[in-house]
Parts: structure tokens; sequence; C-alpha cells
């Protein structure tokens, strides 16, 4: 057999330049007509459309494609938070020469505009003042259809998270129901899915050269659309590589963790042998269509799990599923970015501030990434409650060392404001810096949904010692005074190298550091593919050891989710205990949110868990769900155990489920039998009577984009704070 090998890629930035480079850079990509005419443009090549305010930093997609699409010589303008109401704003700088770039920005507009509990949030991080409403529900479908109305001949891209995560059908949390592809809904002529640079320079130059959208069928980490079959592709059924249904027992590391399948599967590591003749690179695998998955909740769960294994580019193959009369066809992922690539796209001519005509307002996702810097991207930890491995991959791409160097140099020199203290230096993890898979030709094969589950990976290189030298030159640059670190720490990877625990503790926490044990009982962390709370306490071990060693005072802050797939009543019981017992109270907390395409949001929906193969037995353990609103409020209720308001429906759970010995007003006991005055019940009806009027508001006004509606909470993320005899409690934070 051949071995695997990661198939190369042309380096992103050797081709020819556009004929337009001779423009030279803009100060700032225009954003309406009269910025392109300053610079003496007659048009445009590229118009991104983007749900955010612009903000020309390397964190905001538009201003990172953009800027890349510049210096390959296209003229890019923003379109930056249009009306949507009519077409008319989309038409301010004309019809662009090759193509509309279409992102709802730097999140999913549901998850931006919706809490986990369907309420309206009250502001928006992406827009200037916070002001919310200023994009539509579903902005992507939105934006597309407005560009095709504006002028139907020109080509749309749709791109970015949304887009990327809903590139095939997939269950929506906020209309409960499975949502065709959203490529099919906006009516666009490509999907461009992951980090989109590779795709996104292919398809300016191609288009450039005369080629028409519809022939650019063969560029990985694009999805189109096609009404008869590719004729130089062989086709096999998704049930031909993993059959739903009974299957001879093997030994998997996962089974070894879960009591929710009868009949364990294969390993990832076991490479699937069927059709071995059919070469990979012509090889599409059918997954039930959307009308299927739909009706059927085991289709649904298979066809996450195939998508999910084929994910790796190392030898994934391309995905088809039929859609009416057409086929959403979607190609391998793309090829990761080389060190040198990341270093260039890094480096581009960013401003690092805001666009000059949002004047003074307060952009507040541009202030929590101002004076910080990516060095990584990609997570292999594969947390079932999150799509960062969807859409970034699991592979880490990483910058240079002096790379990152130069950048905080440049920070420090031209970025207003700069105080001498870097926010953080991290990515969607802060300790996977060139961590990697010690074989090329196994991380190329491995269909493993996580390197560090149910422990780290035999294979995988845990080394931090790039990482600690990274900090040291870091805090040593001249003019810089602090250098924290903000990303969420891997604490089950950080204490395979106490000396990384040591330089993290000793030089770069800020009095307390964020992580997330996420839960402490099994049932929970197994569907969510984390690791024991044993993990946790060997890292606060550490992380107590060596702050006292440099004599500084620092805490732990642990987030945790209530009412994710998985958990029990039970369970929270004892999340409940384990918070008392080490003095944690929660200011603040929020339930899981099903968002598209995590495998979590797979077991929301169907009851099923996509990391084993499926059976229709009716023997077969379904997967606990806390999926009704007085559920999760109750788990909620439990992570707040320190609330008066919450003990009525406390004591009223423990007495259901028989743990009245926890009834009390001993220090041994959770909730005691008295209540104070004016809490409880009264203010418990209070809620539920503000939040039964939100529902309705959302059940009858839909997803209509045109009438804002009613603000609501924004809870946060469950963050205990310590709370110490004499001392302030530390407030809980968002991530």
């Amino acid at each position: 057999m051949r071995q695997a090998t990661m198939p190369s890629a042309p380096d992103l930035f050797g081709r020819r330049k556009f004929w337009a480079h001779r423009f030279g850079t803009a100060p700032f990509l225009p954003t309406s007509r009269a910025e392109m005419d300053a610079l003496g443009w007659d048009s445009c090549d590229i118009v991104v459309v983007t749900g955010d305010a612009y903000v020309d930093h390397p964190s905001f997609g538009m201003a990172l494609i953009g800027r890349l699409l510049e210096a390959h010589g296209f003229r890019v303008a923003v379109l930056a938070q249009p009306d949507w109401r009519s077409a008319e704003a989309f038409r301010e700088f004309g019809p662009p020469n090759l193509f509309f770039g279409v992102t709802a920005g730097n999140m999913d507009s549901m998850v931006n505009r919706y809490t986990s509990d369907r309420k309206v949030r009250r502001d928006d991080a992406y827009t200037p003042q916070a002001e919310a409403g200023r994009r539509p529900d579903r902005s992507v479908i939105v934006y597309a259809q407005r560009c095709r109305e504006a002028f139907s001949e020109v080509p749309i891209i749709v791109g970015g998270i949304e887009a990327s995560l809903r590139r095939i059908a997939h269950y929506d949390y906020w209309s409960d129901k499975v949502r065709r592809s959203v490529l099919v809904d906006s009516q666009a002529d490509l999907l461009v899915y992951g980090n989109a640079e590779r795709q996104i320079v292919d398809i300016a130059h191609r288009l450039a050269a005369g080629e028409a959208v519809c022939d650019l069928i063969d560029i990985r980490g694009t999805a189109f659309c096609r009404r008869d079959p590719l004729p130089t592709f062989v086709e096999i059924d998704s049930t031909e590589v993993d059959r739903p249904g009974r299957v001879d027992a093997r030994a998997d590391p996962y089974a070894a963790q879960s009591q929710a399948c009868d009949t364990p599967e294969p390993s990832p590591l076991v490479p699937l042998r069927r059709r071995e003749r059919a070469p990979r690179e012509r090889t599409v695998i059918r997954l039930p269509a959307y009308e299927a998955v739909v009706a059927d909740n085991v289709l649904y769960a298979h066809a996450s799990r195939v998508l999910h294994q084929e994910a790796n580019p190392g030898n994934a193959r391309a995905l088809v599923q039929r859609h009416g009369d057409r086929d959403v066809f979607l190609t391998p992922p793309p090829i990761p970015l080389t060190s040198k690539e990341m270093d260039r796209v890094y480096e581009l001519p960013y401003q690092r501030v805001p666009h000059p005509r949002y004047a003074e307002a307060r952009l507040p996702a541009y202030e929590m990434i101002r004076f910080s810097i990516t060095i990584q991207r990609g997570c292999f930890g594969g947390c079932s409650f999150c799509s960062i491995t969807e859409h970034e991959g699991r592979i880490i791409q990483n910058r240079s060392e002096s790379s990152i160097l130069r950048e905080i140099e440049r920070v420090r020199d031209t970025v207003p404001g700069f105080t001498g203290i870097i926010s953080d230096l991290g990515g969607p993890t802060a300790n996977m810096y060139r961590l990697a898979c010690k074989s090329p030709a196994i991380e190329a094969a491995c269909r493993r949904p996580s390197c560090v589950y149910p422990g780290i990976c035999e294979n995988l290189n845990t080394d931090h010692a790039p990482l600690i030298s990274l900090y040291r030159k870091a805090r040593e640059l001249p003019g810089i005074r602090k250098v924290l670190i903000a990303s969420g720490v891997r604490y089950d990877l950080a204490v395979e190298s106490p000396q990384y625990v040591r330089e993290l503790v000793s030089e770069h926490v800020g009095g307390y550091l964020k992580i997330a044990p996420e839960h402490t009982e099994r049932g929970p962390l197994q569907h969510m593919l984390k690791p024991g709370i044993g993990t946790y306490d060997r890292f606060k071990e550490l992380f107590d050891r060596y702050s006292q060693q440099a004599g500084k005072e620092q805490y732990l802050i642990p987030y945790f989710i209530a009412a994710h797939p998985g958990t029990r009543d039970e369970d929270m019981v004892e999340l409940a205990l384990w918070l008392k017992r080490n003095g944690y109270r929660a200011d603040q907390v929020q339930a899981f949110l099903p968002s598209p395409m995590a495998s979590a949001t797979t077991m929301y929906h169907t009851q099923r868990n996509p990391y084993r193969k499926q059976s229709r037995s009716s023997d077969a353990p379904a997967v606990p769900i806390p999926k009704s609103a007085a559920t999760r409020r109750l788990h909620k209720a439990f992570l707040r155990w320190h609330d008066p308001n919450n003990w009525p429906m406390l004591r009223r759970a423990l007495e259901r489920l028989g743990r009245e010995d926890l009834i009390g007003n001993g220090k041994h006991h959770l909730i005691p039998t008295y209540q104070p005055r004016g809490t409880g019940e009264q203010a418990e009806g209070r809620r539920r009577k503000g939040h039964a009027r939100t529902q309705h508001a959302f059940d009858h006004r839909g997803p209509n984009p045109h009438r804002p509606g009613p603000a609501g909470p924004d809870p946060d993320r469950a963050s205990p704070a310590p709370a110490r005899s004499g001392a302030r409690r530390l407030r809980g934070r968002a991530r």
C-alpha cells in the first residue's frame, strides 16, 4: 500500500500579480465610491461584503482577505454592514469586474444575535458603539440575494465562518429544523470553507484569466452545485464507507470511555479499506440526501460522522449531497499554509485600526484584540461542542518566531494607545504552537477526531520549548513591559511540560487565568471529548505551586457548560458540589448552544453519538439531552447554587432525585432550608414571564431581519470566582 503523504500546494504568493498592482497599496481598502475615486480607480475587481465593521487588522476576515487579494494586484473594496433592506447599497461601487465576496463576518450571524436561550442580544461587539441590529439574520443568504439583485451577472462567492459551517445540510438551533446547505439557499456560485486564502487567490486569478465561475470545480476547500455528476469521479455511497448498523466489535480507545453505544466501532486509526482501487483524488462519497437526513436521525448522524472523518487534508475525499434536483459537491479541505506563507499573510500592510469612517466610535471586538498577536491557527483538541476544527482544521499552522517578534515591534511602534502590554500571544488555543504529529505519514493518514482524547496520542509531539523561547524573546523586546496570555490554555497538554506552566504562571498571568474543564463528571466529559477533572487538579497543583514560588497571588477561573448533551441532572448535582467544595461561585452562566456542524449539535438533534457507527437497533442507548427549557434552566441553576433565587427550583430537583441529604443549613449541605425574603419563587416567576415574552416575540417574529427584536440578557459562559473570606469575589468573565 502506498504510504500516505500530505498533498502539496503551490506557493500562496507564487503567482504573477494582476495588472492593477500598479495602483499600489491603499491606506485603507475603500468603503465608499468617493474613496475609490480618490484612489484613481475606475472600477473594483472584487467587492467584499461583510456583516462586521471594517477594521484593518488581520484578526478581521475582511481585512485579511482584502489585503491578500490586494497583494496579488487586485482592486478590493469593502462594503461593511450595508443596509440590506434593498439592493441600492450593494450598487455603491458599481459591478465588480470579478466577483462579490460575501461573508457574515467573524461570527455566525445567528450566534452573534441570539443567546443559547434564543433571547436577542443587547449588543454586537463587531459594530460601532456595540449597536445591535446592524446585520440581518442569516447574513450570508440575505447579502448574496441583494448582490444578485444589484448585478445579476456578477459571480458571488460566499465564505467565512457562517458559510463554512453551513456548507451541507445542517441542524439549525434557532429554527429547530434541518436546513439546506447555505450554498443552495443563497444561490451563490461558489462557497469557500475553512481559512480561504488558497481558494480565494486561485478563484480571483482564474476569473481574471477569463475562466467561467461554473468551471471552477477543482479547487480544494470549495463547494458548488451541479445537476449532473462529475464524469471523472468514481462515486461510492457513504453507507459503504461507514455502514449504519451492527458491526463486529474491535478495540476502540473512544469506546472505553463511552456508555452510549451498544457496539464498539473500529478505531479511527484503522484505515477504511473499501474501494482501495479507486484513486482517492478521484473518489467522491455520496452522503444521504437533504430530504433523507431531514426525515431520518440515523442518517443525519451518519452523514455528520462521515463529514468529520473526511476532514484531514491528507486523506479526505470529496463529498456530494443531493438537495432536490441538484447536488452540492464539496472538494477536500484546503492544504494548510506553511510558516512562510503564514508570515507573509500576517505581515501585509494592515493599519491595525478601524477605518477612519468610524471616527471615535467604540468597537468592542477591536478593543479585545488591539494589542494581541496571532501565532498559530487550527486545533487538534476536537471538542465536540466546538467548530474550530471544522473551520480551521486540526493541523496547527504556525508563524515563525521572527515574524511574531516583528509584529510585536510593529504594534509597539504604530498602534495608538500602546502602553507596553501585549494582551495575548495565541490563537484558538494558547499552547499548541509548533505541536504536531511526530510522523508526517501518520498525520496524513489519521482519522481520529482528537489528538488528546481519551488520552494524548503517543504520536503527538508535546514539546513546549519553542513556545517558551517565544515568550522569553517577546518580553525581552525593548518597550515591552508585559506579555499576557489570554487565549485558552489546553491544560492537559500543559501538564506534560511543567517548565511551560512555570513560565506561564511566573511571567504571563495577570492575576487570574481562564481555563475550561467544562464539567467534572464522566458522562458529559466523554460526550465533549474532554479530559477528566483529575487533569485539571494536576494543572491546578502546578499553577498554585509556581504562583507561590513567584510570590504572586493568582487564581484559576474555570469555565463550565450547562445542559451539554450527555448531561443528566445527577451530573449537575455533582458539579455543584464540586464548585462548593472548591469555593467557586459563578456570576454568570450559559447553557450549551448547538452551533452548526459541531458533533455535539448532532447529538442534540438526533440523541445519537456521531463518534460511533449508528445502529437502528431499538436497544441502542440514546444520548441524554437536556433539551427542555425547564431542564436547561435547572442545569444553569446548579452552576449558580449559591443564588437564593435558584434555591426553590434546586430544592424540588434534589427531592425528586432523592438527594434530600443536600438540603440543610450545615456546611456539608448544598441548599439551605430557609429562603431569604424577596428571593425565590417571586423572582423566578418574574424571570419566567420575561423569558416567555421574549420567546413569544422570537417565535412569532421568526428570522425576519427587517425588524429588531426585544432586548434580552447576554449571559456569559460559567466563570466561577473564588470565594475568599475578607476579600471581594473575582467577577466572572466571558471567554
